[in-house]
């Protein structure tokens, strides 16, 4: 009776963690590192056959435009921005292939002649599917599970299918591969807040270190929920990883989003950076936190550290400064740090956090965030709102907004939590109103306080959110007497209970001493 209850609740899960059960189980003695790489590749694969054949059929029929068109004509594909399949490559051929021993060297193939073919593609594609680690029976498995993605679906919403399920599974493997993870992905919770936060409407969106570009899909993904027009964005992005630019490239294409200006070089952001003369009406980011080895030393005298030369040891002044720099006279920032970025005084970090207030009046919001949100890190963080219109008409440009989220959220698992919709939209809400002055915005003990720039100024310039909004009400006036009497009895109760343990271990020990 067990069994079917849980087989009932399988098929009750929705088809993305269905999906992710069925892959992992195939997974054998394979780490996650190297399997995201074969599920994404053979997804995005299934995702431009779909797109070709759906083209193809298009053509074959030639009608109305398409009246006389040649569907084996790549330029045809081009024309409706739809990649070129050829034979060897198409899903339907890999399917007739599936139950053959040499999957995999068909499946690289494949890969290979549909790089050729499309040269944005150059570079993007895994060819690790020959590999001895890899068992054939296990492919042809794959290969079925992910023909079946959008079974019972449209074709015009198998690409829609597809996005959300490969989004799906880079979050998995992000939390599969914990520390690693979080350097190609951050959590689904933060991008959405920073978008909402934000309102990428029109306009370019830039992100300089963009990992596996979760902030342009949800940017694309905001805009087409609030009825927005997709082609009134353009996104630039840039990742020094090569694999995790790979990702990105077709974590885009399967969204159907340009990625022609998501670069990729070793060198990085500062060094190299691939957009000089980007001005972007939004920044949306995730830099590494205290990144340490960024090159400061052969960067002194850079024009971008317009508010003060970054320390060598530490990165966050240098990206908050790079990100500023490529803000258009009305853009706006949201971005992750770590905390400490909000008090540092080491090597005039503190100098320049207080330029940015004073001289530069850039900064809009603080939102200090809940511990265990991220898979690499366990540094507390905080997002920066930078806002480069304040002295435009902004009805607070006098004051900076300071939230302290950090009770919000709930535990996904011992290590990881999340913020839900109703927390991201708490803080949204609440930023607006402030922001627009058209909403009723008013301070609320330990979530929320406007601070005017002269409080700022006598707290010495740090922007930890809890030096400004206070404790909550019932935080505020707790009884201390009773609160220390129940710690007492809970640490003597711990006490007593480990005297007792090693008591047992003692006697366990000297038993087997005489045995």
């Amino acid at each position: 009776m067990a069994k079917s209850k849980k087989a009932n609740d399988d098929k009750n899960e929705p088809l993305e963690k269905q999906l992710w059960k069925a892959a992992d189980k195939l997974r054998k003695n394979i780490d996650a590192a190297e399997y995201k790489h074969v599920v994404l590749g053979l997804m995005f694969l299934k995702y431009i056959s779909d797109s070709f054949e759906e083209m193809f059929a298009r053509l074959q029929t030639g009608e109305g435009n398409y009246a006389g068109a040649d569907p084996e004509d790549k330029d045809e594909y081009k024309a409706e921005n739809v990649f070129f399949v050829p034979t060897e490559a198409r899903w339907s051929f890999l399917v007739s292939k599936a139950k053959h021993p040499d999957i995999g060297t068909y499946i690289d193939a494949a890969m290979d002649a549909i790089e050729k073919e499309n040269p944005s593609l150059k570079g993007v594609l895994p060819k690790v599917y020959s590999r001895q680690n890899l068992d054939p029976v296990n492919l042809g498995g794959l290969i079925d599970l992910i023909g079946n993605i959008a079974l019972g679906d449209a074709k015009a919403r198998s690409a829609d299918v597809l996005g959300h399920v490969f989004e799906y599974f880079l979050g998995e493997f992000a939390l599969a591969e914990g520390k690693q993870g979080g350097q190609f992905y951050t959590p689904r919770s933060i991008v959405e807040l920073l978008v909402v936060m934000l309102e990428p409407y029109k306009g370019r969106v830039l992100d300089p270190c963009c990992g596996s570009g979760g902030m342009f899909v949800q940017s694309e993904k905001f805009v087409s929920e609030h009825q927005g027009r997709i082609n009134d964005i353009s996104i630039y992005g840039q990742e020094s990883n090569q694999t995790t630019w790979r990702l990105a490239k077709m974590n885009l294409a399967i969204r159907g989003i340009d990625s022609s200006q998501v670069k990729w070089n070793t060198e990085g952001s500062f060094l190299n950076d691939a957009h000089k003369d980007v001005k972007a009406d939004f920044i949306i980011a995730n830099p590494p936190f205290n990144d340490s080895d960024w090159s400061g030393e052969l960067l002194s005298g850079d024009g971008r550290w317009k508010y003060g030369t970054p320390p060598n040891g530490n990165a966050n002044y240098a990206w908050l400064q790079h990100f500023i720099h490529h803000l258009s006279p009305t853009g706006k920032a949201g971005v992750v740090l770590a905390k400490g970025a909000l008090t540092t005084k080491t090597s005039g970090e503190g100098d320049i956090r207080r330029k940015l207030i004073e001289e530069g009046n850039l900064i809009d919001c603080i939102v200090n965030l809940p511990a265990k949100l991220f898979l690499n890190t366990q540094i507390p963080a905080a997002l920066w709102f930078i806002n480069r219109a304040r002295n435009n008409g902004h009805p607070r440009k006098n004051e900076i907004l300071f939230i302290d989220a950090r009770n919000l959220g709930h535990l996904i698992n011992r290590r990881t939590r999340e913020l839900s919709a109703e927390d991201i939209q708490q803080i949204a809400r609440t930023y607006h109103a402030w922001r627009t002055g058209e909403g009723q915005y008013e301070d609320i003990k330990g979530f929320c306080a406007s601070a005017p720039l002269s409080k700022v100024a006598e707290l010495d310039f740090v922007l930890t959110p809890g030096r400004y909004v206070g404790l909550p009400e019932e935080e505020d006036d707790f009884n201390f007497a009773e609160r220390f009497t129940a710690l007492k009895a809970e640490f003597e109760a711990q006490l007593l209970e480990e005297a007792n343990q090693n008591k047992t271990i003692s006697r366990n020990l000297a038993r087997i001493k005489y045995e």
